[in-house]
């Protein structure tokens, strides 16, 4: 029986580790091509959690016979992230998905109010969790609108990370939430332009999962104590149930779904 993303071909940016490993193998499992991209093909042996363990993904997708690519990517350079773009088209023919994934969270010395924030941290944590997101939705958008129609109809879907920090403050993360934020209504304001050119534009925001990107936070066990107590469900996220999510924002069950920033939290934005 075909996937829900049966041929269908897909970049993943920060594919190599945590949330965009994870939708990169998820995708791959409903029938996509991936384009994995990302600095280096494994994840950062310094902070690895034990779902990262074993081959580079792009590998691990080859290993269970779906079609994968790794390249080089990295997000905050213009020409790089327009040259995985032309990478996935050259390899498989077109573009079908861009999950505008990579991110990151500076906090190296635990969170920081915002009178303590320094301009490297601001200005690293924009480039890449904000303008690296508008680069991967401008160079796809750009391939997609001089491709022909999927035979679904639609002409694209693009799937942005953005996070519930995105939708809520949270003490100590100005940057990061910031930063996020500006995901949700890039999501939204492109949504309405490309419409009526069949590109869907949403956006996943996940609450706090357990990936290499909040080990620095869940290694100490009162800290994770106290963020688990936050989410309703009574449970850190994992990558698996953003996945997830990201598998129905990229299929045709979303067909009537566009500029939704999609809380995936365990309940946290409810209260």
């Amino acid at each position: 029986m075909p996937g829900r993303l049966q041929d269908k071909v897909a970049i993943v940016t920060g594919s190599s580790s945590g949330l965009g490993r994870a939708i990169a193998l998820a995708y791959s499992a409903e029938g996509a091509h991936v384009v994995c991209a990302d600095l280096v093909p494994n994840a950062r042996m310094d902070v690895v959690i034990d779902q990262e363990q074993g081959k580079p993904t792009h590998e691990e997708i080859g290993k269970s016979g779906g079609k994968s690519i790794f390249v080089k990517t990295d997000v905050g350079d213009v020409e790089s992230v327009e040259s995985v773009v032309q990478a996935a088209v050259q390899e498989y023919g077109r573009l079908d998905i861009m999950v505008n994934n990579a991110g990151i969270a500076i906090m190296k010395d635990g969170l920081k109010l915002t009178h303590e924030e320094s301009d490297d941290t601001w200005n690293r944590t924009m480039l890449i969790n904000s303008t690296g997101v508008f680069y991967g939705c401008r160079a796809a958008i750009k391939q997609m609108m001089k491709q022909d129609l999927h035979p679904s109809g639609d002409r694209g879907w693009i799937v942005n990370t953005a996070s519930m920090l995105g939708l809520v403050g949270f003490a100590g993360a100005t940057a990061y939430a910031a930063s996020k934020g500006s995901v949700v209504l890039m999501t939204k304001s492109i949504a309405l332009e490309y419409a009526p050119h069949k590109i869907h534009c949403n956006c996943l925001c996940p609450g706090f999962v357990n990936s290499a990107m909040i080990k620095l936070l869940t290694d100490d066990k009162a800290t994770q104590d106290h963020l688990t107590a936050h989410h309703p469900w009574g449970r850190l996220g994992e990558p698996r149930d953003v996945a997830r999510a990201a598998v129905f924002l990229a299929s045709e069950d979303a067909a009537w779904v566009t500029g939704v920033p999609l809380p995936v939290d365990g309940g946290y934005t409810a209260q």
